[in-house]
């Protein structure tokens, strides 16, 4: 049996040649929708994210605090200054390791769940300031820049306090991010205020 013959003709391809000259294209503004309107959205995701992993790290400290409340603190640090010895090298009647161990025997339950509550409401302020910048919200950038100037004073004397090279990082990180802010909403204003005119 064979295959059945086409009777349809296979249809051809036609072109159409142009006549005229097309017309220029204007020059006219984009549509509203199609222009950015926050020219600053990397940057201020970039900030979203680094207040995203300070939400994942203070929910951490956290949990571990909750955790450590009905944990024999000592015997832990003793498993811990053994493991560093074994595995790290770690002098076991070293600095670090003393230090560890007269640390260990001064936190209380009490010292520990006050940890964990103040954990927990600084990652969910951070969670606040990420969920809007990330949103592009204009409060959020006010809370931020609020929350930030409102800590520096609380880091400095920390930094004067204790001095650590972690807290130098941090204080910075934490100027560079309020100075960015401060200079994203004044450009804003500017340029809201000459939308304005």
């Amino acid at each position: 049996m064979g295959f059945p013959a086409l009777t349809k003709p296979m249809p051809t391809l036609q072109l159409k040649t142009m006549t005229s000259v097309p017309e220029p294209m204007s020059h006219a503004a984009p549509a509203p929708h199609s222009v950015d309107v926050h020219p600053h959205r990397q940057g201020l995701w970039l900030v979203g994210i680094f207040k995203l992993c300070k939400v994942i790290f203070f929910t951490a400290v956290g949990v571990g605090a909750l955790n450590l409340l009905h944990k024999d603190l000592g015997d832990l640090a003793a498993r811990l200054v053994s493991w560093a010895h074994d595995y790290a090298h770690l002098d076991a009647e070293g600095n670090f390791a003393s230090f560890l161990m007269e640390r260990s025997e001064l936190i209380t339950h009490h010292q520990l769940r006050r940890g964990a509550l103040f954990a927990f409401l600084y990652a969910g302020l951070c969670l606040v300031e990420a969920v809007g910048l990330l949103m592009e919200k204009r409060w959020a950038e006010y809370f931020t820049v609020t929350l930030t100037a409102l800590a520096l004073p609380w880091e400095t004397y920390e930094l004067v306090d204790r001095f650590a090279w972690y807290k130098v990082g941090l204080t910075l990180v934490n100027i560079v991010v309020l100075l960015y802010l401060l200079w994203v909403l004044k450009k804003k204003g500017i340029t809201e205020g000459e939308n304005s005119e």
